[in-house]
């Protein structure tokens, strides 16, 4: 058995934003994916996701009871296929902010969700927020708060405007230019990151009204301003708005921000020839980066691992 292919996704801006209503721009990411599969033979992998997707199937059966107007499943089957070593083969990096948990989630939901919404049906807004509203669920068992948008992203593998909490949308973004000086890009921390612990460090800084304050004036304000000019193709605009995102994160964020990287971060702000940002919740995993020129970022960088995500 082999199911279809889930791919990881990069929320581009409106990490830890969008808990408060900022916009945010999420997108999907083809370079990595997963898939549900059972082997003759599983490896030591297969056999932990097998052992975690058991969990998983108690939680999803909680959740059905609880809240059978939500979402139901095929739990029949669902056990079945556990039973017979299921698991969740995926080439998406856990604790690196793209998504992994979200893969699985949208895997789970396309293949055991009864009366599932489709990909193929006119989405409206209500579907959208309903899917979101399931997905939220679902992958709260892996973070223990979660907005569903990596699911939703994965499941449907097409871009999607967030403008608030409860208006979300698919768009369309800027074809990329392959010959493009321009570039999105990852820089590998070389550090797993831990959702559940930075998403509560936000929360309890939620309580202070300095931070509160910070976040509405400055941090939703930039986040905002560079997902409108980056769907509108506005490069100078959105370069400008990233690098004032970038000061506010690092004076902010610290915590989020392995240690080892408040330096470089600086550095790229410094000289311009990149800005840096949080790539999901940060803590480690990918760290987002964002250059004009992607040669000069290249060399300024060329101690770390990068990855292109799109190009301009």
């Amino acid at each position: 058995m082999k199911g279809p292919l889930f791919y990881s996704k990069i929320l581009l801006f409106g990490e830890y934003g969008i808990i408060k209503d900022s916009k945010g721009l999420s997108i999907p990411y083809n370079f990595y994916n997963g898939a549900l599969k059972t082997s003759e033979n599983p490896s030591e992998e297969a056999v932990k996701s097998n052992a975690s997707l058991s969990r998983f199937v108690l939680y999803l059966e909680n959740l059905q009871k609880e809240q059978p107007e939500l979402v139901t499943f095929d739990l029949e089957a669902l056990h079945k296929d556990v039973a017979c070593g299921m698991y969740f083969d995926s080439s998406i990096p856990q604790g690196y902010g793209v998504g992994s948990s979200g893969a699985l989630v949208a895997a789970i939901y396309d293949k055991y969700a009864k009366h599932k919404i489709t990909v193929l049906e006119n989405l409206t807004r209500e579907k959208l927020l309903q899917l979101k509203n399931i997905f939220a669920q679902m992958e709260s068992f892996f973070h223990g708060k979660s907005s569903g948008l990596d699911p939703l992203n994965s499941y449907l593998s097409i871009p999607i405007l967030i403008n608030s909490k409860d208006n979300i949308e698919a768009t369309g973004i800027p074809t990329q230019h392959a010959t493009g000086k321009g570039a999105v890009f990852l820089l590998d921390s070389g550090i797993v990151g831990e959702t559940a612990p930075m998403v509560n460090i936000f929360m309890e800084n939620l309580k202070d009204k300095g931070f509160r304050a910070m976040l509405k004036n400055q941090f939703v304000k930039y986040t905002d301003a560079c997902v409108e000019n980056f769907l509108h193709g506005d490069m100078k605009s959105l370069f400008s708005n990233t690098k004032k995102l970038s000061k506010v994160v690092l004076n902010n964020f610290k915590p989020m921000i392995p240690e080892a990287f408040h330096g470089v971060w600086q550095h790229g702000i410094d000289t311009n020839d990149y800005y840096l940002k949080l790539c999901g919740s940060g803590g480690g995993g990918y760290i987002l980066g964002f250059a004009e020129d992607f040669d000069k970022a290249k060399k300024a960088l060329k101690d770390y691992k990068l990855e292109v995500v799109y190009q301009f």
